[in-house]
């Protein structure tokens, strides 16, 4: 095979297409009490997903975590932070979470809190004896979008990748 000297002709050829995506159009998917995620990748090659996770006020993501790479987040609105930690991430915020990290979001403020992660590997849910009780991946978070199309008749997006 020659390889074409038009970049563009090459990234045709390697089959990375681009790809515009209407957040509006894709549902805010139950995760938890007062915890939802909106995808939008899911790239199973190398297990990275990449949604908006909204909490409303009081709302709590149990005790994680992250296996089998980093976490980076930019929050959008609201505020949150983890209770294991000192900061308090705001709109502007950008967090990075080393493998491994074990913490506890939380959302204490008045206003809901709309943030953008992208995630690799598995985020592991711990008891309070750290034993696992529930994991997800980018496999289970495209079960759980794919099954929310269909039981609420909302179309699918092919946010594959």
């Amino acid at each position: 095979m020659q390889i074409p000297k038009d970049l563009n002709a090459f990234t045709q050829l390697a089959g990375l297409p681009d790809q515009a995506i209407d957040i509006d159009k894709l549902p805010w998917v139950p995760q938890s009490d007062r915890v939802w995620f909106k995808p939008v990748r899911f790239d199973l090659s190398t297990g990275r997903w990449i949604n908006l996770l909204k909490v409303t006020p009081g709302g709590v993501v149990n005790r994680h975590r992250h296996t089998g790479g980093q976490v980076m987040a930019y929050t959008i609105q609201g505020s949150w932070r983890y209770l294991e930690r000192e900061w308090v991430a705001k709109p502007g915020t950008f967090v990075y979470e080393p493998p491994g990290d074990i913490h506890t979001l939380v959302v204490e403020g008045q206003e809901e809190m709309i943030t953008l992660f992208i995630l690799e590997g598995t985020v592991q849910y711990l008891d309070d004896e750290d034993r696992v009780f529930y994991q997800d991946d980018v496999f289970t978070k495209l079960k759980l979008y794919q099954e929310y199309c269909r039981e609420q008749n909302i179309p699918e997006v092919n946010l594959l990748y």
